[in-house]
């Protein structure tokens, strides 16, 4: 049903002439409060990197992305911290980053949210989203400038910036290429869709009665943060 809907939606947003990288102010210009708290927001994360080892690794908040992030292959070193996925937000991880949880709650239209640790020389193989209900945007928070990470989103390629954030549509393969010797953190913020009023009802109506219960809620939970706060500060 799932892959049912995802082309579906997929042929409603433009199907393969859809695009790779969308306008930001003409699409979700909500997202720019973000970048006007940017400094804060940083601020958040950079107090928890010290112990980010206590955070979850994707593959382990959610098993299906192995994959891409696996403890068994030390080049797949990936960290998420889970503010926000469906619904569901896990207070031990937004008492954490309280202040960015608020401003990400403020944003209409969230699917999912959460800041992305990538160690030094972690690269992520090719991959695509298995729904596509969503749009995909990346703040950069911290991105070493020597030889800094790229990816490539269908047939064109980016190179992160700080504080130049990106909307995409990972619906199509991508991948990441780090070569550098420090960490990339991101914030990564997926939202629902913009589609026609029916494409746009099932979207929700399969993100609130089938994700969330059936992934949200399991993977929010696999996502919390090892060890209590105190310990985390």
């Amino acid at each position: 049903m799932l892959n049912m809907l995802t082309r579906y939606f997929l042929r409603v947003a433009g199907g393969a002439s859809r695009p790779v990288f969308y306008d930001i102010d003409a699409v979700y210009p909500d997202l720019r409060e973000l970048e006007n708290h940017y400094d804060t927001i940083r601020g958040e994360v950079e107090a928890i990197l010290p112990s980010k080892q206590e955070i979850p690794q994707y593959h382990e908040a959610d098993s299906t992305r192995s994959h891409i992030s696996s403890g068994e292959d030390p080049d797949r070193n990936w960290h998420v911290l889970m503010l926000y996925l469906m619904g569901e937000k896990p207070p031990e991880n937004r008492a954490l980053c309280p202040e960015t949880s608020r401003l990400l709650d403020a944003i209409p239209d969230l699917y999912q949210c959460f800041v992305s640790i990538l160690e030094p020389l972690t690269s992520v193989p090719p991959h695509a989203t298995t729904y596509g209900g969503y749009l995909r945007y990346h703040l950069p928070l911290i991105v070493p400038e020597e030889r800094p990470p790229t990816m490539r989103v269908k047939d064109q390629m980016h190179t992160w910036s700080e504080r130049e954030a990106i909307l995409f549509d990972d619906s199509w393969d991508h991948e990441v290429f780090n070569e550098c010797q420090s960490i990339r953190v991101i914030l990564v913020v997926d939202l629902l869709r913009p589609m026609p009023r029916i494409a746009d009802c099932l979207n929700r109506l399969t993100t609130r009665c089938i994700l969330r219960p059936f992934y949200g809620r399991p993977v929010a939970k696999n996502a919390v943060v090892k060890t209590p706060k105190r310990a985390l500060v």
